[in-house]
This record gives structure tokens, sequence and C-alpha cells, in this order.
């Protein structure tokens, strides 16, 4: 019986450690795209247009001299904490792992502008391209990460327990909610500079907003080969073969 139960804890334990290590490439992929979109100069995507902002302001000295990623953190601990005041009881505690994910998903941002610093966009062409494969590589990880079934990003997360108390639909709530942050963006824009500053919200970040949902709907139907990846149970002897077998499949 012990070795049953044993047995069945080590299964959890590997389920749950390979599901958020797909996780992570996930979120990974998410903020290349990020990162991507904000090297093409054209307008960042909606969730790191107001840490962008403020990134750039602290270069200033107006704010904190926090990095994109940085604010990301911020304001991810923030969306959790409304996520809080709104639900009140409702709110379930397992969803404060959104602040977990959402560190990681600020870390990986700076690391990835980290690993893209040696992009240059001076060109027209470079900027759509890069935005293109940014807001494309985006939608690839989102599509994945919504796979994945852990808990949301804390930016979904205020869009459905907003959702939930007004009883609207998710859809229409996140696009306020993304309206929202955008108009936070412009607003700190004009707050710390004085005027719009394209490079942060130009014409990629409504092409982001529109472009990105497109590529998650399209890439949805035919990633159930990653649901099979997410059920299989890693093991130290049968890893390597296993996988290979499964993915063939």
């Amino acid at each position: 019986m012990n070795f049953v139960l044993a047995t069945t804890h080590k299964a959890k334990v590997l389920s749950f450690l390979w599901q958020h290590t797909l996780l992570l490439l996930s979120l990974n992929l998410m903020t290349l795209g990020v990162a991507l979109c904000v090297r093409s100069c054209m307008g960042s995507s909606v969730i790191s247009s107001l840490p962008f902002v403020l990134s750039l302001a602290g270069e200033t000295g107006a704010v904190p001299g926090l990095t994109i990623g940085g604010y990301t953190i911020m304001m991810n601990f923030i969306l959790v904490l409304c996520q809080i005041i709104v639900l009140r009881r409702s709110f379930d505690p397992m969803q404060l792992f959104q602040l977990v994910i959402g560190f990681i998903f600020g870390w990986l941002i700076d690391l990835n502008m980290y690993l893209t610093s040696a992009l240059s966009c001076t060109t027209l062409p470079s900027q759509l391209l890069t935005q293109l494969a940014g807001c494309s590589i985006m939608g690839v990880g989102i599509a994945f990460e919504i796979r994945c079934g852990s808990v949301t990003m804390p930016g979904e997360g205020i869009s459905i327990a907003i959702s939930q108390v007004v009883n609207r639909p998710f859809a229409k709530v996140k696009i306020t909610v993304d309206t929202v942050l955008v108009i936070l963006a412009a607003g700190a824009c004009y707050l710390f500079f004085g005027h719009w500053l394209w490079n942060v919200i130009g014409i990629g970040t409504i092409f982001a907003m529109v472009y990105v949902g497109l590529v998650v709907k399209t890439v949805s139907p035919h990633i159930a080969w990653f649901d099979r990846l997410l059920a299989y149970t890693p093991g130290f002897r049968r890893y390597i073969f296993g996988l290979a077998r499964l993915i063939k499949r």
C-alpha cells in the first residue's frame, strides 16, 4: 500500500514538474515575441506598453530605473492584487501562483531583451519583419501556454475576475482591459516625455492586438500533439526514446 502511494505521489510530482517545464518554454516563446516587438520600434505589445514607457522614464531619472521586465513584474503583482480586491472571498488562493508566473515572465522578458540586443531595425522592411515575427512567435507561445493548463497569466486573470463579477463575456472584458493598459501607457508618455512615443505605442501595437489573437486561433487546432506531450510522464530510463516515439506518433 505504501509502495502504491509513493509511486502515485512520484508520478504526480513528475507530472507537475513536466507540465511547468513546458509552461516555462511557452513563456519563453511569448517573451521572445515581446522582445522582438520592442526591437521593431513600431510599437510594443499591449502587455509591455506601460512597462516599456516606465523603463524609458527610468533612464531619465523620473521614476526608479527598472527594466521592462522589472516593471512587468510590478504590474503583474498589481494585477493579482486587483483580482483579490475584485473577487474578495471568491478569490482562489491557488491563483497566487500567478505571482510566480508573473515574476518568471518579467525575468524572461529581460533575458530575451538581452539576447536580442544586437538586433537593429533601421529600415522599414526590417521593422515590419521583426514586428511580424514577434507577434507570430508571441501567438504561438500563448497557444502553448493555454494548453499547459496551469494558472492564468495575471493579465488574463484580471479579465476573468472582472468578467465574473460584472457578468460580461471574457472577450469583451479583455478588450477593455487591454485598452485601459494602452491608455495608461499613452498617459505615461505625455506625463514623462510630453509627447506620444510611437516606438512604444504605434501601428505595431494595434497590429499586435488583432494579429496575435488570430495566430492563437489558427495554431491551437493544430497542436494536439502538445496535449500528448503534456500527458507524458518523463522517466530517467525511458525518457529519450519514449519522448521521441510520442512526438512521432
